[in-house]
């Protein structure tokens, strides 16, 4: 048995400093620097209930992606996979997933508030 919840969305961009003025302004939040990971900015209360960033990537395409917070990674990927997802692949402990319809989905271990993660995980048998 596991727990997994969506704790995270993430706006990739190679133009962070023009995508945090824009997101930022476009929801009336905050853009603070994410402590300890200068190539995140949170946009604080942008989505109640999940963590939302502005993340510089140095190659690819602009896009939007989600994490994936759990209690068990080998449990989450391989549930996810089992539904049809790839993995592309890991860093640290982030598990990099392309789901059907080509959409990026990282797996990570818990990092939000315990006791938030338990109320609104889903439980996995």
């Amino acid at each position: 048995m596991h727990r997994s919840r969506i704790s995270t969305v993430l706006i990739d961009t190679p133009e962070a400093d023009e995508a945090v003025a824009f997101w930022s302004g476009a929801l009336g939040v905050p853009a603070k620097p994410a402590v300890g990971e200068e190539h995140f900015k949170v946009l604080e209360g942008a989505l109640p209930g999940l963590v939302t960033v502005v993340q510089r990537i140095e190659e690819g395409e602009p896009r939007i992606h989600v994490d994936m917070e759990t209690d068990d990674l080998d449990a989450e990927t391989a549930r996810l996979i089992a539904l049809g997802a790839t993995e592309l692949s890991r860093w640290l402990d982030c598990r990099t997933l392309r789901v059907p319809g080509g959409h990026i989905v990282c797996v990570i271990p818990v990092h939000s508030d315990r006791a938030e993660f338990e109320a609104a995980a889903t439980i996995w048998e």
